[in-house]
């Protein structure tokens, strides 16, 4: 497997030196521009899956998704009755009390391309195209977090954690991205995953000494400092501390120094991220990233897709202002306290 492996990516390497991308004037390849991050190929392959779409395979399943989006896309009457309590478990806002219908939703409408290949996932090592499982001690890990939320922490929906405290019941642990703090989903990175939901556009700015990917969702600014030093351990960031150099046409970013407030799937603030971007055509970059933290898996694990670039301008992300929810939240959560005071 390890063999055919360096013949896949050897050959992909060989189709990527036949372009030539325009450089800027310190003789690197022009990264700059903005892209489009949407897909439908999910982070990891189902099981059993192949690892490669056929043209009608993915012809099928690009049709479903699309058919799908275009039924979510009809008017809501009006007049229509309320939602039973919690939702009704269609899609769209029925189902989900308070959520999106799916016009403001932008999943994606194709699987991603490389290599000429439509991909089933984005992982690719595992050859299963899956996430490593967890290491038993990261196992208690993560089931603490569960027990005793931080910040960080997500509301749970899993099948016998629903009286578990969760992120949405303090309003000092309110997640990072309900607070507009931070991208969910790892759309910020690093790694920068596609979130499956909206605001999709990514840019990157480049100068000689640094290189800024900018992310729609939460306007996320990453810095990459080039040929530099990594911080001192002491110093930890929730998007971690990232150093770039080129190697070839390959802009090879490595980030370390990451906070325990931000676990990547129930990763150690000694997660190691390795980035690797490379222009593939004109309108299209590969990004491929390896991720490595010994107290979380047992094997670092890869995987790539790619960006195509986009003419879509980025607009600001409003997200707080004029936010009355969690005064709301507040008053109603007094107004419980009042009533059942009332009873005794």
């Amino acid at each position: 497997m390890k063999t055919a492996l360096m013949v896949f990516f050897g050959v992909a390497a060989l189709g990527q030196r036949s372009y030539t991308p325009p450089r800027l004037p310190d003789g690197h390849p022009d990264l700059q521009g903005t892209y489009d991050l949407a897909t439908l190929t999910p982070l990891e392959r189902p099981a059993g899956a192949k690892a490669v779409f056929t043209k009608e395979e993915a012809a099928k399943f690009e049709a479903a998704a699309a058919a799908q989006t275009k039924q979510g896309d009809q008017s809501i009457r009006g007049d229509r009755p309320a939602p039973p309590k919690g939702g009704d478990g269609s899609p769209g806002p029925a189902g989900n009390v308070g959520g999106y219908n799916t016009f403001w939703l932008d999943p994606g409408s194709s699987f991603t391309v490389v290599d000429g290949q439509k991909r089933t996932s984005l992982i690719v090592d595992p050859a299963d195209g899956r996430v490593p499982p967890l290491k038993p001690t990261a196992r208690q890990r993560v089931a603490a977090l569960i027990e005793r939320p931080t910040s960080d922490a997500q509301e749970r929906n899993d099948p016998g954690l629903e009286t578990a405290p969760g992120a949405y019941d303090d309003p000092e642990r309110r997640p990072l991205g309900e607070r507009c703090l931070l991208g969910f989903g790892s759309t910020s990175g690093p790694p920068v995953l596609p979130d499956y939901f909206y605001n999709n556009l990514h840019q990157i700015v480049q100068t000689r000494d640094s290189v800024m990917i900018l992310t729609e969702m939460v306007h996320d600014a990453r810095i990459v400092r080039m040929n530099a030093q990594h911080l001192p351990k002491t110093i930890r960031r929730w998007m971690g501390d990232s150093v770039g150099h080129w190697e070839g046409d390959t802009l090879v970013v490595d980030t370390t120094n990451f906070t325990d407030k931000t676990r990547f799937r129930g990763s150690t603030e000694n997660l190691h991220v390795m980035e690797r971007f490379s222009r593939v055509d004109a309108k299209t970059l590969l990004y491929r990233f390896t991720i490595e933290d010994s107290e979380t898996w047992d094997r670092p694990w890869t995987g790539e897709y790619t960006w195509p670039a986009t003419d879509a301008h980025i607009y600001e992300y409003a997200c707080h202002e004029a936010n009355y929810a969690l005064g709301g939240i507040l008053s109603g959560a007094r107004m419980r306290e009042a009533e059942a005071a009332q009873k005794k």
